[in-house]
């Protein structure tokens, strides 16, 4: 065998262990946890009975496939380059705004993440547009074992109508229809993991106005960890998503119980935010007016930082003194205009600009001991 043989075999060797997050001589493996809202990654054709008239070819958006698979070959540059900076591809992402299980198909079919072999968690919301959350997970790194969806239920005056499985009918005309949350269960190296993926309703029609909106899905969520957590005390609990509220309002902070120092998460249901420090330094994951905002949050829970008896715990990058990661690379950046340094995003009005999104997408480290 030549010399230049050998240093083929090596190189991909190295290569595949950085790109499936293998370690080397028993080293402690770190695992990427991500969370991307897609801004309106919709299919092209129209759906019935969901309002996604404008992504369609005679839609104000001009939504044909050459639009759709530029929007694709994007989705899967932020990915690819965020397992180049990272060292692997994320073992779970949570995702928002996406159609149906058919884009999400077309997402991990995608070339370069072939090699992930990203297997699908979903379920149709009853979001009026037909937007929808889902979370995509590496076999190799998350032993799957359950999902299930929980309704968000608001009246017209914001207050929650009622609780209740997928599918059930509240009968009540009234009812303001948003995103599920989407929880997820399984293991990651023997160790019990449940994600949250969520939504939460936007600030339409005011910050305030909408407020009670945003608790009442926090309190969703919130239930369901107490619930997992009288039967399951010992497994961790991660929420990621789209909160349309930064890690210092009420939905976050009070609702959710998501805190702003690892000091204050004293017992197993009890939550951290890894991006509050972030949001009070001034960093955001979204731009509006010329004000930042930080809706993308990942939210750990006590195990994964104060339990000595963990294996698997919450870590920080080599480069980055907080716990939690933005990825605002340059490429996914406005470089000039009205809009310099927001996130380049896919439209602005209706003129397509060939961005990735409005949101950067957003990251943790898991340390597997």
């Amino acid at each position: 065998m030549t010399n230049r043989c050998k240093i083929l075999i090596i190189s991909s060797a190295v290569l595949f262990f950085v790109f499936t997050g293998c370690s080397l001589s028993g080293q402690p493996k770190r695992y990427p946890i991500a969370f991307y809202n897609l801004e309106n990654l919709f299919d092209t054709l129209d759906t019935p009975n969901v309002v996604d008239e404008e992504f369609t070819p005679g839609g104000p958006y001009q939504w044909g496939s050459k639009r759709y698979y530029k929007k694709l070959s994007n989705i899967e540059e932020v990915f690819y380059r965020m397992s180049q900076a990272t060292g692997s591809f994320p073992a779970v992402i949570g995702l928002s705004e996406l159609e149906n299980r058919n884009v999400l198909e077309d997402v991990v079919s995608l070339p370069k993440l072939l090699s992930a072999n990203y297997q699908i968690v979903h379920y149709d919301s009853p979001d009026v547009r037909g937007v929808d959350v889902a979370l995509i997970y590496r076999p190799s790194v998350f032993n799957y074992e359950g999902s299930k969806s929980l309704r968000v239920r608001l009246g017209r005056n914001s207050e929650v109508v009622s609780g209740g499985n997928p599918g059930e009918n509240s009968g009540d005309n009234s009812e303001i229809k948003t995103r599920d949350i989407l929880m997820t269960w399984g293991t990651i190296d023997g160790e019990k993991f449940y994600f949250f993926v969520c939504h939460w309703p936007s600030r339409r029609g005011g910050e305030q106005i909408s407020e009670s909106r945003r608790i009442a899905a926090a309190r969703v969520a919130r239930e369901a960890i107490d619930s997992a957590v009288k039967t399951d005390p010992g497994a961790n609990f991660i929420l990621m998503g789209d909160l349309n509220d930064d890690p210092v309002n009420k939905s976050v902070y009070e609702a959710l119980g998501a805190k702003g120092k690892m000091s204050q998460a004293k017992a197993p249901g009890d939550l951290y935010n890894p991006f509050y420090d972030m949001y009070k330094s001034g960093y955001g994951s979204l731009a509006y007016q010329d004000s930042w905002n930080l809706f993308d949050n990942i939210v750990v829970s006590y195990n994964l930082i104060n339990n000595p008896n963990n294996r698997v715990v919450l870590a920080k990058s080599d480069n980055n003194k907080y716990w939690g990661n933005i990825f605002n690379r340059t490429f996914l950046t406005q470089r000039s205009g009205q809009y310099k340094n927001y996130p380049l995003r896919t439209f602005v009005g209706t003129n397509f600009q060939g961005g990735y999104s409005d949101h950067f997408p957003v990251f943790i480290y898991l340390l597997s001991k």
